[in-house]
């Protein structure tokens, strides 16, 4: 009962890992110049892990199918979306919402879905990058 635990411990001590490493294959020195060497096109990073069927990542919004019935506003658990009076269409804050799909289901015309796209950290949480208009 002592050592029970060596088994499965020697076991994963073999095992490849489930996760790729991204973005690099070994943790930078330099991060800042890493991320430079990115952006000029020295270096590139290894692709992320390929998302799954019904992946729920960032809030795609086709403004021009929204007839403006305020119906994701009325089920929003984060209050992440806003209405926009003077256009009668939304503006969603990506750093409030819980990507729980439910504005999505319950949209009438289909305006709002859920795209593969993950990556959206961002120091700020009103960059335009975290706000889907």
């Amino acid at each position: 009962m002592r050592f029970s635990m060596l088994g499965p411990v020697f076991k994963q001590m073999f095992k490849k890992p489930w996760t790729n490493k991204f973005p690099a294959k070994y943790q930078p020195n330099n991060t800042t110049k890493y991320l430079a060497d990115v952006a000029s096109g020295k270096i590139k990073i290894n692709p992320p892990v390929p998302t799954p069927d019904g992946f729920r990542g960032k809030i795609k919004y086709d403004k021009e199918k929204c007839i403006g019935c305020k119906l994701c506003i009325k089920v929003c658990p984060c209050n992440a979306i806003e209405f926009k009076e003077n256009e009668k269409k939304i503006k969603v804050y990506l750093a409030r919402c819980c990507f729980c799909s439910q504005c999505n289901d319950i949209c009438p015309v289909s305006c709002l879905s859920m795209s593969d796209e993950f990556l959206l950290s961002d120091a700020d949480p009103y960059s335009k990058d975290l706000i889907v208009e």
